[in-house]
């Protein structure tokens, strides 16, 4: 395992700036992990995996370096042709990065699914590959040795010559920088590629969407999970307003697959689609800085999972 040192000195280091993707099987802490490095909620995050279908960018500043993470949802055994665009989303943007971070939690041993993705790594000769250890806090010194060194052994038996491999704690913001001090160096030399003060460039209707979805899964029984998309029909400024007190209409429809489900989301006399509503409020104003009103509505669009044409109406 090694800990790489700058080679020149602050003054005269060349400013680096480049794409670093983080992939994992679904609920490996990867936006968790993205979202403490760029300080701010840019990729939602919840318990229950496969929630990222977008490729989220979070942009980390620094002086002499400009780091941008492109999330991509878990790689997994696809069962419909969601999870298949999904996978495809992830392998189009491994090929496409100047470095890949594999994350591997330190709670749960490897597995089949971990030898599928480094398989898939192993394919790929170029582009360095390092190994991230999440989730730390949850285990003891001796549990995270062990991960360590099968981390080390996997990669030796499928040929992968990690550049680096590293423990790191989102939640307990344990070595979260050191995480971007190893990406930074094995990216290119190039000018910032983002406008300073950028956190990302998702546009801000998609992460909107986000916001309220994760909102809705907060909570909801396990087949939920998947059958939820959140499409922002328009935000538009209330009109006649005090330029003091601005106000933020935001209409957007929930969709899930099938009408048993509408129950679930809306909740006895509408009590958890008006949570859900309060919730991702919150987070959208912290996101825009404006007061907003949200107006929810939840349809049902059947079997949109599977179907090509919903899936291009919602955005995949």
């Amino acid at each position: 395992m090694s800990v790489r040192t700058p080679e020149t000195d602050e003054n005269t280091a060349p400013h680096r700036a480049g794409f670093a993707c983080f992939v994992g099987r679904p609920n490996a802490g990867k936006s968790t992990l993205t979202n403490a490095l760029v300080g701010q909620k840019v990729a939602i995050t919840s318990n229950r995996p496969q929630t990222t279908r977008h490729t989220v960018r979070g942009i980390v500043h620094r002086p002499d370096a400009q780091l941008i993470l492109v999330d991509t949802p878990g790689l997994h055994k696809p069962r419909t042709l969601l999870g298949e665009r999904l996978n495809d989303v992830v392998r189009t943007t491994w090929a496409e990065v100047d470095v890949i971070g594999f994350c591997l939690p330190a709670d749960q041993k490897l597995g089949p699914g971990d030898r599928f993705i480094a398989k898939e790594l192993a394919e790929i000769r170029k582009t360095p590959k390092v190994a991230i250890v999440t989730k730390t806090d949850l285990v003891d010194s001796k549990t995270l040795a062990e991960q360590l060194i099968a981390i080390d052994q996997l990669g030796k038996e499928l040929g992968i010559e990690w550049a680096e491999i590293v423990p790191v704690s989102a939640v307990g913001d344990k070595q979260v920088q050191l995480v971007a001090d190893l990406l930074i160096p094995l990216l290119p030399q190039s000018p910032p590629l983002y406008p300073e003060g950028d956190l990302t460039d998702e546009p801000e209707q998609v992460m909107v969407a986000e916001l309220i979805r994760e909102a809705a899964l907060e909570g909801v029984r396990d087949e939920l999970p998947h059958s939820i998309a959140v499409v922002v029909e328009e935000m538009i400024p209330r009109e006649g307003r005090p330029a003091d007190r601005p106000l933020l209409d935001i209409h957007a429809n929930v969709f899930i697959e099938r009408p048993s489900q509408k129950g679930i989301i809306i909740g006895p006399k509408g009590s958890r689609l008006k949570e859900v509503g309060m919730k991702s409020r919150k987070h959208i104003e912290a996101l825009l800085g404006t007061p907003v009103f949200l107006d929810l509505h939840v349809k049902v669009a059947k079997d949109w999972q599977r179907d090509p044409k919903q899936l291009r109406r919602l955005g995949f």
